[in-house]
């Protein structure tokens, strides 16, 4: 039997609607969703929890405790980023440790910590939190087309995850780039040397490769597979899980699951998906091979596309997907996963507007340094110089990043204390350790709600509209970057 770890709650909506789906549209359907038994549900992490802080209003520890209310049968999952959290940056083993306890106080059962260079030094601080609070840890490493990342990289990876005590552990490929014969051969390899714990496969429908990676996974021995309920899959997010269900019934490896339960879920979410139409991309939806040399993920994929609507720059958008697997190699062939989608990513789009690192980012000099881990493989000497300058190898950090970071729990708390923010809660104090300029906003109670398809005056998306504006005599173009809710 396989089994099944769905990701309607997280994965799914950030790869298709840019973590917009609202905790008011969970709870509804999430007692049948309970009820079909699957291996978890991943339903926190990634994204969701700034989204929340930012456009939605929502205090992503309260939907947490909602859910868990009300799912009380089926392990609760998050993805965790190592040191990175649930952000951008490395934060001090303080963080992630008082982090990774409220979290599973809070509802969270099982863990998917990686890291996204696959650096194994960022990720030992939150395996044994997770470990040492009775959480289940899955140990992920990300998937990559380069010449470093071979099936043996992954196998003896794997194995030092499984001895740094992993109850499990993950194939995260975020970008949807495995191919059916390569995804068998690593979970093969695995198998047949000796890998005990659960393997999962998690990868994407972008390149059109899933469903038949899936199925050749199964085949090598893959123990759960990474599916979301069908309105929110295919595109740049993960395999239908009732497409998936189905084409398993009758063989070794059917999860057992009752397809007109999850047809339910189906018809549900399918009213879901309208409420979201604004947000809807034909780009992010449709299958794209080309992904395999851009590796771009889903959420970065979506998240980029809406960027560069907003920038005016649609139009470069290929160029920028050329450009993205140049400085993938520049950086020594990092997986693209946040928060290296986002680094690479944007440095991509500079290169591509102002001549090739031109202008660099303090994000993209951080990560040239060492400051995110040790990247898989080298950086040419002319990058470094190009980004740090002719002195570039006084500044490489050799050590594990965070060991430079000195512990900020207690400095937070203080500052909440002073601001008149802190509510007895160390939750918000996390919170604003992670997002500080976003958790006081919605702790002041000055976040609104961002306005839903239901609210726009017009049909179809408004971001990138252009109008035709007269003024005086002169007639000018006008293209919309932002909506702004004045009054309900």
């Amino acid at each position: 039997m396989v089994q099944i770890t769905d990701l309607i709650f997280r994965d799914a909506h950030q790869s298709l609607i840019a973590t917009r789906m609202r905790t008011e549209d969970m709870l509804p359907i999430a007692d049948v969703i309970d009820q079909v038994g699957f291996f978890s549900l991943e339903v926190w992490g990634g994204a969701t929890f700034d989204v929340c802080l930012r456009f939605l209003a929502e205090d992503p520890w309260e939907r947490l405790r909602l859910l868990k209310e009300r799912m009380p049968n089926t392990p609760m999952q998050m993805l965790e980023r190592a040191m990175n959290i649930v952000g951008y940056r490395n934060y001090p083993d303080d963080i992630v440790i008082k982090f990774i306890e409220l979290a599973h106080k809070n509802g969270v059962d099982y863990f998917r910590i990686f890291d996204a260079l696959n650096d194994l030094r960022n990720m030992e601080v939150p395996i044994e939190a997770a470990k040492a609070v009775g959480a289940h840890v899955q140990g992920a490493l990300c998937y990559t087309i380069s010449p470093v990342h071979t099936v043996e990289y992954y196998v003896e990876t794997f194995k030092k995850l499984e001895k740094m005590g992993c109850d499990s552990l993950c194939l995260k490929d975020m970008s949807g780039i495995i191919s059916p014969q390569r995804a068998y051969q690593i979970i093969k390899a695995c198998k047949e040397e000796g890998i005990r714990v659960p393997i999962d496969l998690h990868t994407h429908m972008t390149s059109g490769m899933g469903e038949l990676a899936y199925m050749k996974a199964c085949e090598a021995g893959v123990d759960v597979l990474d599916c979301c309920i069908s309105p929110f899959s295919g595109g740049t997010a993960a395999p239908p899980t009732e497409s998936v269900v189905a084409a398993l019934q009758g063989t070794p490896y059917d999860p057992g699951y009752d397809l007109e339960l999850l047809n339910r879920c189906r018809a549900y979410f399918m009213k879901v998906w309208e409420k979201y139409r604004h947000l809807h991309r034909q780009e992010a939806m449709k299958v794209d091979p080309s992904v395999t040399l851009h590796q771009i993920p889903g959420g970065m994929l979506s998240n980029m596309i809406l960027q560069l609507e907003q920038f005016g720059a649609k139009d470069k958008f290929q160029e920028v997907l050329i450009e993205t697997a140049r400085v993938q190699r520049d950086f020594g062939w990092p997986s693209l996963v946040t928060p290296t989608s986002q680094i690479v990513g944007t440095q991509a789009v500079l290169n591509v507007i102002f001549g090739r690192y031109k202008r660099v980012t303090e994000e993209t000099k951080n990560y040239v340094k060492g400051m995110y881990g040790k990247p898989p493989g080298e950086i040419p000497k002319e990058v470094y110089e190009k980004v740090l300058g002719p002195n570039w190898k006084d500044e490489l950090v050799e050590c594990r990043p965070a060991d430079l970071l000195k512990p900020e729990f207690d400095k937070c708390k203080r500052e909440l204390i002073e601001k008149g923010l802190y509510r007895g809660r160390d939750e918000d104090v996390i919170s604003y350790a992670l997002f500080p300029m976003y958790a006081e906003k919605f702790l002041r109670g000055e976040v609104k709600p961002e306005f839903t398809s239901a609210e726009l005056p017009l049909e179809g998306p408004l971001i990138g509209r252009r109008f035709k504006v007269r003024v005086g005599n002169d007639e000018y173009e006008v293209t919309i970057r932002k909506l702004i809710k004045t009054r309900s």
